[in-house]
């Protein structure tokens, strides 16, 4: 009986699963499952009735919305909640498309009463990134296909896998009305120049008010650096900013930092309702989600530089372990670019020779739960990802990648049990 117990052990030892998408989605941290336990228990009210249930409910909302403020570096006022981050960057979109369509039309009734026909344009002009998530580049592409709008798609640098801000301002048209530009790519772990960006187009926009264009508004969607590095709007110089609960241990909920909400920077509800969220996202709030997404604000806020500090070292020690079991000459780290600075948790790498697939080696782990990239795109298969095609690395190679993502609970030893996984893979093809 004692033999038949020590196999058992040893097999479910051995086959014990290691989560390494941490890119992709996060679990929640056990105190954000307390959080929201505890609301959905005691604050259960409707947070805008007057009685103390409800207004228990409203106090939670309202820390929650302190607690992101701060890990952004925002004000209170300039948060709004969201479902996450696709309504986040829809809503973004939208807001600047209505902003734009307003001022036009407000132009064009100026230059009529004083009997001139003269107007900025017909449509709004977006530029994104080659590279955005799909919630930002599909409603893009949707306006562009009704006609409700024009776009520019900047590619990446080959070089940098970077969006280099001289590019970006090559882009900018006279209807220009927004830059859209992802803070951290999921895939290479990328970090974009986004204060750099910022500064350039505060230039513009002074020059562009001098000649009666339209403002410039600049939007980055931080889901992948949110909890992995710093992210300071003020430093940032951003109007708009996604925050994606999922990517830091929070519930699938989101928000929206907007500077200087509907004073300095213009945002216009796609929904219409009951008035919360004063009156820009309404909709009777999810307390519980809230209070979870405001529980993980706050462990960032305590904790963002031992997470940091942690998730470097293991991956660090990943890349290390990568190169001595396949060898130098037998692996590419697609994250390497010249000159980027990248997130302190992802590796992207592919192990050199035919018939090793990323999404075919993967498919032969037995401990390794990974992805080839970005979770939305999983149903591709054996396509390379466009965005390291867009980074310049090679068919043959891309074809080959795997992305690891590492999160805060990640240890050594769970890296030295993947690689094994993955030596045993490579065998197994080969």
């Amino acid at each position: 009986m004692w033999f038949l117990f020590l196999l058992i052990t040893i097999f479910s030892i051995s086959y014990r699963k290691i989560y390494m998408d941490y890119n992709a989605t996060t679990p929640l941290a056990p105190e954000v499952i307390e959080t929201v336990k505890e609301a959905m228990y005691e604050a259960w009210g409707n947070p805008s009735s007057s009685y103390e249930a409800g207004q228990r409910a409203k106090k939670i909302i309202n820390e929650a919305r302190e607690s992101l403020a701060k890990m952004v570096g925002g004000s209170f006022q300039d948060i709004i909640f969201t479902s996450g981050g696709t309504e986040a960057n829809n809503l973004v979109i939208h807001s600047a498309v209505e902003n734009f369509m307003k001022s036009n039309k407000q132009s064009t009734v100026a230059t009529k009463e004083s009997h001139e026909e003269k107007t900025l344009g017909t449509l709004p002009h977006i530029i994104i990134s080659c590279i955005e998530h799909d919630s930002v580049r599909l409603p893009v592409e949707h306006l562009v296909k009704e006609q409700k709008a024009e776009a520019t798609f900047v590619p990446v640098s080959k070089v940098t896998g970077r969006v280099e801000v001289d590019d970006v301002v090559a882009a900018i048209h006279p209807t220009s009305c927004l830059v859209s530009v992802m803070l951290a790519n999921n895939e290479t772990g990328v970090v974009m120049p986004i204060s750099e960006l910022t500064q350039q187009i505060k230039v513009i926009n002074h020059k562009r008010k001098a000649s009666g264009l339209p403002w410039i508004l600049v939007h980055t969607d931080a889901a992948q650096m949110i909890g992995k590095g710093r992210v300071d709007v003020q430093d940032l110089g951003v109007d708009y900013l996604t925050i994606v609960g999922h990517k830091f241990y929070a519930p699938r909920i989101g928000a929206l930092y907007v500077r200087g909400l509907d004073m300095n920077t213009p945002l216009h509800p796609m929904l219409f309702g009951g008035g919360q969220e004063w009156s820009f996202r309404p909709g009777t709030e999810n307390t519980p989600m809230i209070a979870g997404l405001g529980k993980a604000a706050e462990l960032v806020n305590e904790n963002s530089e031992l997470y940091e500090a942690h998730m470097r070292k293991v991956r660090d020690y990943l890349e290390e372990r990568l190169e001595t079991i396949f060898g130098r000459q037998n692996i590419n780290f697609n994250c390497r670019l010249e000159g980027s600075k990248r997130l302190c948790n992802t590796c992207n790498f592919s192990i050199l020779g035919s018939g090793l697939q990323g999404w075919l080696v993967l498919s032969r782990c037995r401990t390794l739960l990974a992805s080839v990239g970005a979770a939305c795109h999983s149903e591709k298969g054996d396509q390379p990802s466009a965005v390291l095609l867009s980074c310049g690395i090679p068919y043959n190679v891309a074809q080959n990648a795997i992305r690891l993502s590492v999160g805060r609970d990640t240890s050594k030893e769970d890296v030295d049990l993947i690689v094994e996984d993955l030596k045993q893979a490579v065998a197994e093809l080969q």
